[in-house]
């Protein structure tokens, strides 16, 4: 029942995740952060089981790392990192799926540009505007469809996001009061806000 939804804009991409851990009928914690960094101008928005949630996050943030620490520093561009994302869950695919439908969103400084990609447990990657993961696609779609439009600001795009999140706690069957938004630009990752803090456990 996870809802992980992003836009890129004119200088970067925000995305946003429902913060519920919820398995079958319970809700385990109403304060989990599932947008992951992956290094200091990527993330990946995640939705999923959260044991595959957590292993699938940590393997590829330790392998985007070594990269950086083998290669004296230099960093992956986002392309690349989807690219690896995408062949780590092509060869699990064939051995135990990880199952994980992701949107992986970065900026790329040296060439000043954002990058979304569409992932899901099927070793499927499109770069993307816009995408929504989980049942969210059906409220969320709509509202991206209508507003989005190349050279969007920030400011533009945070206000689509909250629509969603807003048509999402009015019309959809499971209660999400808690969602998290982050963004990534040239100055790097951030979070903008949150409905429970993610440190506080």
């Amino acid at each position: 029942m996870d809802s992980v939804f992003a836009l890129r804009y004119d200088g970067g991409v925000i995305i946003a995740a429902d913060q519920a851990n919820a398995r079958s009928i319970l809700v385990y914690q109403n304060n989990l952060d599932k947008i992951i960094p992956l290094s200091s101008h990527t993330m990946m928005g995640m939705s999923g089981p959260n044991s595959d949630l957590v292993n699938f996050s940590d393997f590829i943030r330790a392998n985007v790392k070594l990269y950086e620490l083998m290669n004296n520093g230099a960093t992956l561009t986002t392309d690349a990192q989807a690219n690896f994302v995408r062949g780590t869950l092509a060869t699990a695919l064939r051995k135990g799926p990880y199952q994980v439908n992701l949107l992986l969103g970065g900026f790329d400084v040296a060439d000043k540009k954002a990058g979304l990609y569409y992932m899901d447990y099927m070793a499927s990657m499109h770069p993307v505007n816009f995408g929504v993961q989980g049942y969210a696609s059906n409220f969320c779609l709509s509202i991206f469809d209508r507003d989005w439009k190349e050279g969007l600001t920030q400011e533009e795009g945070v206000k689509i996001v909250e629509k969603c999140i807003n048509e999402l706690q009015t019309r959809f069957l499971v209660a999400q009061p808690n969602f998290i938004i982050k963004v990534v630009d040239e100055k790097g990752v951030r979070t903008l806000s949150f409905g429970e803090d993610p440190a506080d456990v």
